[in-house]
């Protein structure tokens, strides 16, 4: 199967003489201008893209294809784009390899020379890909079934790994949609409990006369309508592990009885007297300031400690950095697939208000509006206005940005700029901010500008 190759160029004659050349060894795909380019990679994903910087509606300037180069790696980080331009735009092709392009060659193309830059190009990607999949096996990405790159992932699936194996009661905490019942299940999971049961008990969504029947179970009898012996979900998890989401919504009564559990393993149910002795280990919970309700009176300080042995909070999405895009992008690939659309991308726009966004409801937030933009896109791209996302500051309705956020925007904006005025050397972008190059370094790492797109300064 040949590698497909993009020649995005609006010259009739240069597009026929390139496809005569290259089709032999290329699936050859063409584009006249920036829209086509787009919806043309989009489409073939092509092994290395030849871009001519003047495009329509104005081909005796760069700016049409400067932003098409732009929009491109947008979509793909790791895109070969190959600017060809005249003799008279060289800078401007010099400035775009600043830009992230991945070389330039001057018109009229020897044909030779292109093959073989071609052919160096297509070794690049390979080993590209093999590094990928070598960086994959050594470092995880999916978690039972969390996903996540960022540092602060990594350091949950670790905490996860050290207290599985344990028996100790963990207390899980973070802002609603942040994923604690899959922190909890992933503890359950890597335990020696793997086997038994997972039960999992939203504590706020129970009415507060059923909750304690509800886990610990009530004798025939013990109240108008308990016409049978019914287990509780602290019996039904015996040999597992029982999940309880909002335990500080739990009444004080049943928190004095939650509290004799955890201290003796033991037990009454509701109307009876036989104590039942079961083996459940306890994860809980909470979006709620426990410390607080401690304080207040709200919550008991004896239980607290005891449920809280080991404590792990789940940061919210906004401060989860590159995991926004790479969340994204895997639920895309999964409801893409679901509704028969398996080829849909995000626009450019999308991507960047998804960056900008301050994501209150948090990683299901993010799926339900993915989830919403695979269905109202049209064509084959998901657009910012698909996932009811403003593209200019990255707010939706009128949620705004947090001031870490805004600030980080400046900075990232700043030394955009900055680099694009000195041709994306590091030293020269570093002495006009007024900072050293080790610290331009550490703010790009930070705000996720690729350090491949810029000069080393040389």
């Amino acid at each position: 199967m040949k590698a497909k190759l993009l020649i995005v160029d609006d010259d009739e004659a240069i597009g026929t003489q390139m496809k005569w050349a290259l089709s032999q060894d290329y699936d050859v795909c063409f584009a006249e201008d920036r829209r086509g380019a787009l919806e043309a990679y989009e489409a073939n994903s092509p092994v290395a893209t030849l871009l001519d910087l003047g495009l329509p509606p104005r081909p005796n300037e760069c700016d049409e294809g400067m932003t098409a180069l732009s929009d491109i790696l947008a979509i793909d980080r790791s895109a070969k784009v190959i600017v060809v331009s005249g003799q008279s735009e060289k800078q401007n092709a010099i400035q775009a390899v600043g830009a992230g392009a991945y070389d330039f060659l001057c018109k009229p193309v020897e044909m030779d020379t292109l093959k073989l830059l071609l052919r160096r190009c297509i070794h690049v990607v390979d080993l590209e890909k093999e590094y990928r999949q070598l960086q994959q096996s050594q470092r995880s990405e999916v978690f039972e079934d969390m996903l996540g790159t960022s540092p602060q992932m990594q350091s949950v699936f670790s905490f996860i790994r050290k207290v599985a194996g344990t028996n100790v009661s963990v207390l899980l905490l973070g802002e609603s949609g942040t994923g604690k019942e899959m922190a909890a299940a992933a503890v359950h999971r890597r335990s020696g409990r793997k086997d038994g049961p997972f039960v999992a008990i939203n504590c706020n969504a129970i009415p507060e006369n059923l909750l304690e029947s509800e886990l610990f179970g009530h004798e025939k009898g013990a109240f108008t309508g308990a016409h049978i012996q019914r287990k509780g979900l602290l019996e039904t998890a015996s040999g597992g592990t029982l999940f309880l989401d909002e335990i500080g919504e739990l009444p004080p009564a049943i928190q004095v009885k939650l509290l004799r559990f955890l201290q003796e393993q033991r037990f009454q149910r509701v109307g009876g007297r036989q104590e039942i002795q079961v083996d459940t280990r306890l994860v809980a919970a909470t979006n709620a300031d426990l410390k607080q309700l401690v304080e207040s009176g709200k919550f008991r300080e004896d239980l607290y400690f005891r449920i809280a042995v080991v404590t792990l909070r789940l940061l919210p999405l906004r401060e989860r950095g590159e995991d926004v895009v790479f969340l994204a992008r895997e639920f895309l690939q999964r409801y893409g697939a679901q509704s028969g659309r398996g080829n849909v991308v995000f626009a450019p726009d999308a991507l960047r208000a998804m960056t900008h966004y301050s994501w209150p409801g948090n990683v299901r937030e993010l799926q339900n509006r993915v989830k919403r933009g695979v269905i109202m896109a049209d064509g084959s791209r998901v657009a910012a206005k698909d996932l009811e996302l403003d593209e200019r500051d990255g707010v939706s309705g009128s949620s705004a940005r947090t001031l870490k956020q805004a600030r980080e925007q400046v900075e990232r904006d700043m030394i955009q700029q900055a680099l694009k005025r000195h041709s994306g050397k590091i030293t020269a972008a570093a002495a006009d901010l007024g900072i050293s190059r080790p610290t331009l370094y550490e703010l790009m790492d930070k705000l996720g500008i690729a350090k491949e797109r810029a000069d080393a300064g040389h």
